[in-house]
């Protein structure tokens, strides 16, 4: 399994194991990570379930597509590390991966 941390806009780590082949989206709900709405359930037709990709995981993660990047248009506190946590597939080469759950507004 893949471990990914999730940090919370209140400074709160949550480390989960995440299964290959789902997306980062899946592992955070079926670990009940606060802050990961998903709405859309994945269809990436929404933002809540937006999150800042550590800097150093960047190049690994990848950069989304040009639907994502319209979808982020809608999500609060948007950066360059901003993604879709529906877009993203866990893979091993994953392991470790941070990112953080901008603040609900």
């Amino acid at each position: 399994m893949t471990k990914v941390t999730f940090i919370t806009a209140g400074g709160q780590a949550q480390t989960v194991e995440a299964g290959a082949g789902l997306s980062l989206m899946e592992s955070a709900r079926r670990a009940n990570v606060r802050g990961i709405i998903a709405e859309c359930g994945g269809a990436c037709a929404c933002a809540t379930c937006h999150v800042h990709v550590a800097e150093e995981w960047l190049a690994l993660v990848g950069a989304p597509d040009e639907m994502e990047r319209e979808m982020l248009d809608f999500a609060n506190d948007i950066r360059p590390n901003s993604r879709l946590s529906c877009q993203i597939r866990i893979t091993a080469a994953l392991d470790g991966l941070v990112v953080r759950i901008p603040e609900e507004v």
